[in-house]
């Protein structure tokens, strides 16, 4: 089942709410389904073997891998607090504003 999660967007700073890395935050660098990758969240090491036509060294790799977006809010840097996101209706377009502040998201 895919989940198309039109509150978090590619860019946004957030925190991790749950999980190992609870407390953590980065920006989300790609979102896919109901997962998306944090930059410098959740590594976990992947054993690689050598492919030399394509350049690639073998050995262990740190890899980031996914986070579920209901483990994820996004992070309000004006109250230094993780958020909600709202919408709001203007001049006819959708736009992302933080729930405690009413401030527009970007």
């Amino acid at each position: 089942m895919k989940l198309k999660n039109t509150k978090l967007r590619q860019g946004d700073e957030v925190i991790v709410v749950s999980g190992r890395e609870k407390g953590k935050r980065g920006n989300i660098k790609k979102i896919v389904g109901d997962k998306c990758i944090v930059n410098d969240l959740n590594l976990a090491k992947k054993h690689t073997r050598p492919n030399p036509q394509l350049g690639i060294t073998g050995g262990i790799v740190e890899k980031e891998m996914p986070i579920n977006l209901s483990n994820l809010m996004i992070w309000n840097s004006s109250t230094k607090k993780k958020d909600k996101i709202a919408f709001k209706d203007e001049k006819g377009k959708k736009i992302r504003v933080f729930r405690s502040t009413g401030k527009n998201i970007k």
